[in-house]
């Protein structure tokens, strides 16, 4: 089974703040995308399964793509959001973590003003309520933060993690020094994951080719094996650079002659296992 393990949808005239679409940035996928936007694509390329991954900061969001899940047998999972910091986050949790597609939880980590948001003792209570309910947590880090995946590594040896993007290398200036030290030593702790999605839109959005992208994955298949990397598209953010199939066909290049066992870990096996799919 092949299973895209990160992709996300998002509805304009919901109530959610997408203020970060409404820029010059990002005015290409500045409008709704819904299953029914998805869909071809996964058919086209063969992708049996998704997972959708959380844009906000909003509960609300959860019970909106619950329902997605519900309409379309394709959305085999949902990471969603949990409020960590708070006194209410096990009550939060209560309510989704029996759906059988409720299968993760993530925060942008990346857009907080603090660097160490993540290691603030409030925060790693919440995420220790994910560790005693078993709750797989998404880790969306810039390079600057990956360092912190060793503090959670030890401090949370039975929480299942997964580090978005690769961290979001500098695959434009092709720029491996200090990440790719900060990847490996989080790969040292088992229960930390990869996923090898969000790279297109780290490079160069109008000329990346293939093999810009193929230091940063054989670093992160070096650093985790195959049996804790997965494959995720991050539609639709990856159409700022590339369509889904461009994205697809990419990994499957860069993957190049690995074994058949190993290909079907990379592109299902990981992610079922860590979601529990």
């Amino acid at each position: 089974m092949i299973i895209d393990a990160h992709q996300h949808f998002w509805q304009l005239d919901l109530p959610f703040n997408y203020g970060w679409l409404h820029t010059e940035q990002h005015e290409t996928i500045c409008r709704s995308y819904l299953p029914a936007d998805l869909q071809g694509h996964l058919k086209t390329c063969g992708v049996d399964k998704s997972v959708f991954v959380q844009t906000q900061h909003d509960v609300t969001e959860n019970r909106w793509v619950l329902k997605l899940a519900e309409q379309n047998d394709f959305i085999a999972g949902v990471v969603g959001w949990v409020d960590l910091a708070s006194g209410k986050c096990e009550e939060q949790l209560a309510e989704f973590k029996d759906h059988p597609k409720f299968v993760g939880i993530r925060h942008v980590v990346q857009d907080e003003p603090d660097d160490d948001f993540i290691i603030q003792p409030a925060v790693l209570h919440g995420l220790k309520v994910l560790q005693k309910h078993s709750v797989p947590y998404d880790l969306l880090f810039y390079t600057k933060h990956l360092k912190h995946a060793v503090t959670l590594g030890k401090a949370l040896p039975e929480l299942p993690m997964v580090i978005d993007h690769l961290s979001k290398p500098k695959i434009k200036d092709h720029v491996t020094a200090g990440w790719a030290k900060d990847l490996k030593a989080a790969a040292r702790f088992p229960n930390i994951y990869c996923k090898l999605s969000g790279m297109v839109t780290e490079a160069d959005w109008k000329n990346w080719k293939p093999s810009d992208l193929k230091p940063y994955v054989e670093t992160a298949l070096e650093a985790f094996g195959p049996e804790r990397c997965m494959y995720g598209s991050d539609w639709p953010v990856c159409e700022l650079a590339a369509t889904y199939e461009e994205v697809y066909n990419a990994l499957g290049e860069v993957l190049g002659a690995i074994s058949e066992t190993e290909r079907n870990k990379i592109m299902g096996g990981t992610a079922q296992e860590f979601y529990r799919l």
